[in-house]
């Protein structure tokens, strides 16, 4: 058997430099392998990325979506979320015209048009399903909020961050929060014991939104009666 007859000069640098340039994509596809799963961050580093994110801001604005299945009802509603420190914030509803939920600091004020009374309950002793959302109030750390925290990257640099809300064991199975990259949340489902699900989708978040003083202030309209209680579901 013949031996191989050498390349010549220019044929032997073009095949040096493709297996230069082959090697060179195989290093970078390594490195951006290894990169990628750098960058997929902990339940415990997400947690921590959603507190600074929200740490930071005094005021908030988003577009939201809201839908209930259980107890043989679906319902879907929508409108916008406005939120300001300490412990502040108005659901003021598109879809259905006239229903709103308003914590002010003090109480928690519940009310659709056309509604024979005004629901209150002061706001220390909410119960209601919207009350995690003082995770976007930055006025709780999610890791001493959620038991088993535990994290899923579900793709388009978003992930959730999956627990058991501490003190609601016996209304509420699991909570889930959809969280983009930089701690922004996106969406939150409530999973409750007897099977309902509620879910809240936000969009165009608006940090620091400018607020007017007397956003936050409710007054029943006139002949409506103000009730102490529990909200509806």
């Amino acid at each position: 058997m013949s031996a191989a007859k050498p390349l010549p000069l220019r044929a032997a640098v073009i095949e040096l430099r493709a297996g230069m340039l082959l090697a060179a994509c195989a290093g970078m596809l390594l490195a951006a392998c290894a990169l990628s799963g750098a960058q997929a961050p902990s339940a415990h580093d997400l947690a921590q990325r959603v507190d600074r994110h929200y740490n930071q801001l005094h005021s908030l604005r988003a577009g939201f979506t809201e839908s209930y299945e259980g107890m043989g009802i679906q319902r879907s509603e929508s409108g916008t979320l406005t939120m300001m420190k300490p412990g502040r914030m108005k659901w003021d509803y598109r879809q259905p015209a006239g229903k709103l939920f308003l914590l002010d600091g003090k109480y928690a004020w519940f009310y659709s048009l056309g509604d024979a009374q005004v629901q209150r309950i002061p706001a220390k002793e909410l119960d209601d399903l919207r009350s995690p959302l003082r995770f976007m109030l930055g006025h709780t750390e999610i890791e001493k909020e959620l038991s088993g925290l535990k994290v899923a990257d579900i793709g388009g640099g978003r992930f959730t961050l999956t627990g058991q809300p501490k003190g609601q064991e016996q209304r509420v199975s699991r909570l889930t929060l959809t969280v983009a990259a930089d701690g922004t949340i996106t969406g939150i489902d409530i999973e409750e014991t007897d099977g309902a699900l509620t879910r809240f989708t936000f969009t165009g978040e608006v940090p620091n939104a400018p607020v007017p003083t007397d956003t936050f202030h409710f007054t029943p309209p006139a002949g409506v009666p103000v009730v102490d209680g529990l909200p509806p579901v």
